[in-house]
């Protein structure tokens, strides 16, 4: 405690030695207290240390060259500080904060800016990083860095952060981590999974990104009451799927998005299944579109509803028949509940008919809503102009949904 109390005021005269001086001299388990004001950055840390600026009013800047606080420690905390002026090399991953071979780990509360990538731990473990803002530099989407990366982590908390303007928030190689109450806005990939397993993604807001939550080549992850909105452009997804197996999506919520779910080759692996249960599906232009399907998904209790259309099949080699539809509100049947026990009396059937030019021509897809395309609708509805494909067949559909806590869409 004497080490700790005689240090913590040291620290207060920091204008008159470097901080990297102060972290040299301070004994393991030190907390530096730092005053308001700028402090020079591009240092390294190699001890168990705490590092508090109290209100974010103390700013460690970079020189602009490299990464501003690299971590070579377990037991670091990082706390309450501003962290900015990082370099620019993508080669060296250039960050506000990156982490080596460590674990047990804190950071919290730090306000991150002008920095290429955020915070980048590689093979740390068991460690926290929360309540922190982190955006990149002023670049074009594609040449920003990552808000943060996880190479080889596991085990780790990413709770309560935002994410704004950067690329991408990606997650390599790495199992075990919680990711909650997360906010991701304006990025590339406000979520991206890579070769990663048995991971939580639970009641984070992702908005106004290319994508929301992408898992690719992934296994095992659960995603619970996460919202994902906006995800609009040429390549605009809520939550997209590519060769990964084993996913259970929960209580969802996808809206406003170019495409809701995009299903590409998942489940990958055979005899796996992926489900998705009690989801709202709302107002997208593509509600569930398969790219490529091989294996089965289960679909139980999900809300499709205001979609331009519910399912779209982009290879007609698709095995969707083996996807299993049950008990899902879709706000486009037409059949009665003679019984009022809740449920359709007849099968919700959702056919592709020869008409649907657009869903494999995007320029056609101008068209859509007018007097032509809803004549084509009409006519092959009644006179097919070939045998339609079935895409989804629901043998006990949902006859309505309640909003609930107040939701508002």
């Amino acid at each position: 405690m004497k080490h700790l109390i005689l240090f913590m005021i040291f620290c207060t005269a920091i204008f008159a030695s470097p901080l990297q001086e102060a972290i040299n001299k301070a004994p393991s388990g030190a907390k530096i207290v730092l005053q308001s004001g700028e402090y020079h950055g591009n240092i390294v840390i190699d001890k168990p240390l705490t590092i508090d600026g109290i209100d974010k009013s103390a700013h460690i800047v970079g020189d602009g060259t490299a990464s501003v606080i690299t971590i070579k420690s377990s037991n670091v905390v990082i706390e309450n500080l501003t962290i900015r002026g990082s370099g620019e090399s993508y080669e060296k991953i250039d960050s506000a904060i990156v982490a080596l071979d460590s674990s047990n780990l804190t950071i919290k509360n730090n306000h991150i800016e002008d920095a290429l990538f955020g915070i980048d731990f590689q093979q740390v473990n068991r460690s926290i990083i929360i309540d922190n803002y982190i955006t990149s530099k002023k670049f074009d989407l594609g040449l920003r860095g990552d808000g943060i990366r996880l190479w080889y982590a596991h085990d780790n908390q990413i709770l309560k952060n935002h994410i704004h303007k950067s690329r991408d928030f990606v997650v390599w190689y790495s199992s075990g981590n919680i990711i909650e109450d997360n906010h991701g806005s304006y990025n590339r990939y406000s979520l991206h999974f890579m070769y990663a397993g048995r991971n939580m993604v639970r009641n984070n807001l992702f908005e106004h990104s290319s994508v929301g939550i992408f898992f690719m080549y992934s296994s095992g992850t659960t995603a619970i009451n996460n919202t994902i909105r906006n995800s609009i452009g040429a390549f605009g997804v809520g939550i997209g799927m590519k060769d990964s197996s084993n996913f259970t999506l929960l209580d969802n919520t996808i809206i406003y998005n170019a495409r809701g779910l995009y299903i590409d080759q998942s489940p990958f692996q055979p005899g796996t299944i992926n489900r998705y249960e009690r989801n709202k599906i709302l107002y997208n232009s593509s509600g569930v579109q398969f790219q490529v399907s091989r294996e089965k998904s289960i679909f139980h209790e999900n809300i499709i509803q205001g979609n331009m259309e519910p399912i779209v099949n982009d290879s007609p080699r698709n095995n969707l028949e083996l996807n299993v539809w049950n008990r899902n509100y879709w706000d486009t049947y037409e059949g009665f509940d003679r019984n009022s026990d809740g449920v359709g009396d007849i099968p919700f059937e959702h056919y592709a008919y020869a008409d649907k030019l657009w869903l494999y021509n995007p320029n056609i897809k101008f068209f859509y809503g007018s007097v032509v395309m809803d004549l084509l609708n009409f006519l092959s509805k009644i006179a097919p102009f070939s045998q339609p494909d079935l895409l989804a067949r629901d043998n006990k559909p949902l006859m309505e949904w309640k909003l609930e806590n107040n939701e508002q869409y």
